[in-house]
C-alpha cells in the first residue's frame, strides 16, 4: 500500500521512524492489546517533541487494526497538535483556511 510518508518514516506531521517498517511486517489483524505490548515504548516524533506510542493510543480502549495502515491513521487521528509543528502551516498536508482565503481574494 502507498502512503504519503517521506524518506523519514514522517506522515501527516508524525515522525514514525522504524516502527513504519515494524507496523509493515505485522501479521493482521491485530488488537490494540498487542499493538502496545509490542511496540508501546516506541517514541513517535511530533513537531519539536515526542511521545510513545502507548501514550498515543491507550485511550482508544479495545481496537482491532486490519492493517498498518489503520494503525498509522490511529495514530495521526490521536496525537495532539504538537505533531503540527507551526500553527497556520499545514506540516500535516491539505490547506488552511486562510491559504484557502488568500486564493479565492487574488
Amino acid at each position: 500500500m502507498t502512503t504519503d510518508q517521506d524518506d523519514n518514516g514522517r506522515e501527516q506531521g508524525v515522525e514514525f521512524g522504524p516502527l513504519a517498517d515494524d507496523l509493515e511486517d505485522e501479521a493482521y489483524p491485530i488488537d490494540l492489546e498487542a499493538v502496545l505490548e509490542r511496540y508501546g515504548d516506541r517514541e513517535l516524533g511530533l513537531g519539536d517533541g515526542t511521545a510513545t506510542l502507548q501514550t498515543v493510543l491507550e485511550p482508544l480502549g479495545e481496537t482491532t487494526y486490519e492493517s498498518a495502515d489503520d494503525v498509522r491513521q490511529s495514530i495521526i487521528g490521536m496525537v495532539s497538535d504538537e505533531a503540527i509543528g507551526r500553527k497556520n502551516y499545514s506540516d500535516r498536508g491539505g490547506s488552511t483556511a486562510a491559504e484557502e482565503d488568500t486564493e479565492e481574494s487574488v
